[in-house]
């Protein structure tokens, strides 16, 4: 029998959850910034002068990289850099920086913030949303510890990857069997797939969040926003002069 209601909150639910993003967005974004891995959702930003748009690779090689895509349309990609490190962007250059269900898929969570801070002018802003965990295939990975970040940030991301590849693959894809995993593992690997590398709820986000606004020698930010949105969590970050 076909449940209506699961049917009508399946369709609700993106729409509310877009809605909740441009009403964050009206209250904070301004000027001229970023968004980073925009692909074919970017965000639409009708307070802002001008948005440039940040991936990994070209336009023409993003659609080589998801052929599933190959209908969409996706934006143009302005600058071609890493979006966990921004080398290319200059400090203190942009108004704000966006992106979308992107910080989980960054190896080195603490590097990544930085540099999304470091690129904002004092009163900028950074504007994450960022999956709630307890709502999505996550659900039942263990939550990424503010330690755990600290020793990625530090010691570098490698000494983990392998282990949180295992970890997608046994409790978020839910492959069963040694050999099963073990050839689910390998092939991750050797694409570089960008798997959610770190996963939290929104308490331990804020967590991490408080830890940063703590810790010697990282940009001084304000907790501008911080709200649920249906199955994520949106961030608004301020940076401090």
């Amino acid at each position: 029998m076909l449940d209506l209601r699961h049917l009508a909150k399946k369709l609700v639910t993106p729409f509310r959850q877009y809605l909740g993003r441009l009403t964050v967005v009206d209250r904070h974004v301004r000027g001229e910034g970023l968004e980073i891995g925009a692909l074919q959702d970017p965000m639409p930003l009708p307070t802002a002068k001008k948005v440039r748009y940040v991936d990994i690779a070209s336009t023409d090689e993003l659609r080589r990289m998801y052929p599933r895509k190959a209908g969409r349309r996706l934006v143009h990609v302005d600058i071609v850099d890493d979006g966990e490190t921004l080398r290319t962007v200059a400090d203190g250059s942009q108004d704000f920086v966006v992106a979308n269900h992107f910080l989980e898929h960054c190896e080195d969570t603490i590097g990544t913030l930085r540099n999304l801070l470091r690129v904002v002018r004092p009163g900028g802003v950074v504007y994450l949303s960022v999956p709630d965990k307890r709502h999505t295939f996550d659900s039942e990975r263990a939550s990424t510890t503010v330690e755990h970040h600290v020793r990625d940030h530090e010691d570098g991301p490698a000494g983990s990857r392998h282990a949180h590849y295992v970890d997608v693959v046994q409790n978020a894809m839910k492959v069963q069997g040694d050999a099963a995993v073990a050839a689910a593992v390998l092939d991750l690997e050797q694409r570089s797939f960008r798997i959610h590398f770190h996963c939290w709820s929104q308490t331990e986000f804020l967590q991490l969040l408080v830890e940063l606004q703590a810790r010697a020698g990282f940009p001084r930010f304000d907790v501008a926003e911080f709200v649920a949105n249906e199955r994520e969590m949106i961030v608004v970050l301020k940076r401090l002069g």
